[in-house]
């Protein structure tokens, strides 16, 4: 029996578009939006580190505006990097209905500043009980450690969990972890799903 219900964040319950932030701090920085774009698989250990609680903001704004030759103000640079985000609010709709029935658990990989925005700008997502978020954790999906803590900020069993993750390899992880999980994507009836594994509404 299915006790709780761990989400993903980004791309299940709010879509990003990191574009939107690249787009904008080209216009501080000798490179093309394109250029930037490419620059970040080359340089994801910075973004990696800020994910996992690792460097500070002060630290990531200078590693990124040093990497990208950017002149732009740290007040200018962090409302451009954290305002990448929209509502999923078919997705969040789903997840409020289950919350009497269900401990919710909200598990992500994100950095304190992204977060601090998305719970200004959508304090929708209070509706969840506990959050999981890899830059407090110290490591990110789709480490195990991450989802070992869901499960106990749970208080259930593994196999009493259901996972939702738009990323293949996040999934993998949680199934051989012995969580239930669903692949989420825009064409996911999220609800049908749900109530396959025999959750109620």
């Amino acid at each position: 029996m299915i006790k709780s219900v761990i989400s993903d964040l980004g791309n299940v319950i709010i879509f990003f578009d990191n574009y939107i932030f690249f787009r904008k701090i080209a216009n501080y920085s000798p490179f093309s939006t394109e250029e930037i774009a490419e620059m970040v698989f080359d340089y994801s250990d910075i973004i990696r580190s800020f994910d996992t609680g690792k460097i500070t903001p002060e630290e990531f704004y200078t590693k990124v505006v040093e990497t990208l030759k950017a002149e732009i103000d740290y007040e200018t640079f962090f409302p451009f990097y954290n305002d990448v985000f929209s509502l999923n609010p078919q997705a969040l709709e789903i997840v409020k209905r289950l919350k009497s029935n269900y401990k919710l658990l909200l598990l992500s990989n994100t950095d304190v500043e992204r977060f601090s925005f998305v719970k200004k700008k959508f304090p929708e997502i209070s509706v969840f009980d506990e959050y999981v978020l890899s830059y407090e954790v110290g490591c990110m999906k789709p480490n195990p450690k991450i989802y070992n803590v869901a499960i106990d900020k749970a208080e259930a069993e593994a196999g009493e969990c259901i996972f939702i993750d738009d990323r293949e390899e996040n999934i993998e992880v949680a199934m051989n972890l012995g969580i239930k999980t669903i692949h989420f994507g825009p064409q996911i009836d999220l609800e049908a799903f749900l109530r396959k594994y025999g959750l109620s509404f």
